[in-house]
């Protein structure tokens, strides 16, 4: 149990990582782009780039998952563990698939990472919702 655990914190601090690199890299980009003045299509626009980019990142931590428990047999292939991994990491839990009972536990971390990587990704959201708002010359 004490490995299945080391793996899921290994998991969850990739996870981190990749998220921040990515946070950080649509910061640098999102700073390059004008904001005074820009009309609602414009932002739309962007917030469309973001979201997109947003769920590219997250697929990216599901397959990272996913690939762990096709690697460690948890799964029986890499289609049912990319599945599950989606799945558990958006905390929807259809229930259709589930883990051998050693990596229960693997999955729980799973589904915690899935909401705090999501939550991450909505906070940046809203801070880019609040520049839109100050930047708004009314």
């Amino acid at each position: 149990m004490l490995s299945k655990l080391l793996l899921a914190w290994c998991l969850m601090a990739l996870c981190v990582v990749i998220h921040a690199v990515s946070v950080t890299s649509a910061v640098g980009w999102l700073r390059r782009q004008p904001v005074g003045g820009q009309r609602f299509w414009q932002w739309t626009w962007l917030f469309i780039r973001l979201a997109g980019w947003i769920i590219a990142v997250h697929l990216v931590e599901i397959v990272a998952w996913g690939v762990l428990y096709a690697w460690r047999g948890a799964m029986p292939d890499l289609q049912a563990a990319f599945y599950f991994s989606a799945v558990t990491y958006t905390t929807t839990g259809y229930g259709d698939l589930v883990l051998p009972t050693e990596w229960r536990i693997v999955g729980g971390i799973e589904a915690l990472t899935g909401i705090l990587m999501c939550a991450w990704s909505g906070g940046f959201f809203f801070a880019i919702v609040s520049r839109m708002i100050q930047s708004d010359p009314k």
